[in-house]
């Protein structure tokens, strides 16, 4: 996609060392997003409203005294995304569009924007299977210590949230836990987290106009401050992280099968050839562990409910 950096960008702070730092160093920056109509009231409201269900996810953290937050999974139904909205604005929840651009193309427009300025300004730089999910979530709730698979970038757009980013190596994210997590062995927020890791965090208050990027399953946490808060993540794959990805699944399907313990997380030579071999015939094979993820859905929005939220049978939604 052609776009003139002058009068289009949308980072405005670039500097000229930033292509060292990318993918190296968590790097905030700034961007022109945090009066875009497209993440407005009305826009989300509508967004809300044309959003299929296996295209959203809405959760809730319990508080129970004496426990850690218990992360519960629900659903819209039968109210407006107006209505979502305030709830969210006044409650305990958030919700997750997850593909917004597949609901309306000017999401769609907006990532192939933004990956055709990365592209630009950082050479070597070629991304593919981008994606670009929406997060809309009340004052002062958190998102539990996790790693993603991808590459990944937080954009804050409205409200303010602390950003904990942790160093993407043991042992604060284990060989064998990203082995789990690429093979959908273990869920992102379900990562192994102690007290004193956050000792050698790095830490940001990330203000609307600001986004992060940081090294590959870099692990993180998010708690917003007392406000809604609106903001995205895009995530991509590149050749080399692919070669990555590859290497750890198939070392997930040694230490699993053949319980193998030492392997090497090398992206060359003839044992990562071997590897990629392994990791195409599993995953492509009836040996492929990987498997839909099943949620439990106990609740519903309700904006008459405490905290908006309504207990409801629970029911089974795979995705």
């Amino acid at each position: 996609m052609n776009m003139n950096l002058v009068t289009d960008q949308i980072i405005s702070d670039w500097r000229p060392y930033y292509p060292k730092l990318w993918g190296n160093q968590a790097l905030r920056l700034s961007h022109n997003l945090a009066h875009s109509d497209l993440f407005s009231d009305a826009a989300l409201a509508a967004l809300i409203d044309r959003t299929p269900r296996e295209a959203y996810h809405v959760n809730y953290s319990q508080k129970t005294p004496g426990n850690p937050p218990k992360r519960r999974e629900g659903e819209i139904k039968d109210i407006s995304g107006a209505e979502v909205l305030d709830v969210v604005r006044k409650g305990n929840i958030w919700v997750n569009l997850t593909a917004p651009a597949k609901t309306d193309p000017a999401y769609g427009d907006l990532l192939e924007r933004l990956y055709a300025e990365f592209e630009e300004r950082v050479p070597g730089f070629r991304s593919y299977k981008q994606n670009l999910t929406i997060l809309i979530s009340s004052p002062n709730v958190s998102v539990k210590y996790h790693s993603d698979v991808p590459g990944q970038s937080l954009w804050q757009v409205r409200g303010t949230k602390k950003v904990y980013v942790y160093p993407a190596q043991a042992p604060f994210i284990s060989q064998p836990a990203l082995e789990k997590l690429i093979l959908g062995q273990l869920r992102e927020t379900d990562m192994p987290f102690e007290p004193w890791f956050d000792d050698f965090a790095q830490v940001y208050d990330l203000e609307a106009g600001q986004m992060l990027h940081w090294p590959l399953n870099g692990p993180h946490r998010v708690v917003n401050h007392g406000m809604l808060n609106v903001s995205f993540t895009t995530e991509h794959w590149t050749d080399e992280l692919r070669k990555h990805y590859a290497v750890n699944y198939a070392n997930g399907v040694l230490r699993g099968k053949m319980g193998i313990n030492k392997l090497s997380q090398q992206v060359t030579g003839p044992s990562y050839l071997t590897k990629l071999g392994l990791a195409g015939a599993v995953k492509f094979s009836p040996l492929n562990p990987q498997k839909k993820k099943v949620y439990t859905v106990d609740f519903r929005v309700d904006p008459n409910a405490p905290e908006g939220v309504r207990d409801i049978d629970a029911h089974v939604f795979e995705k």
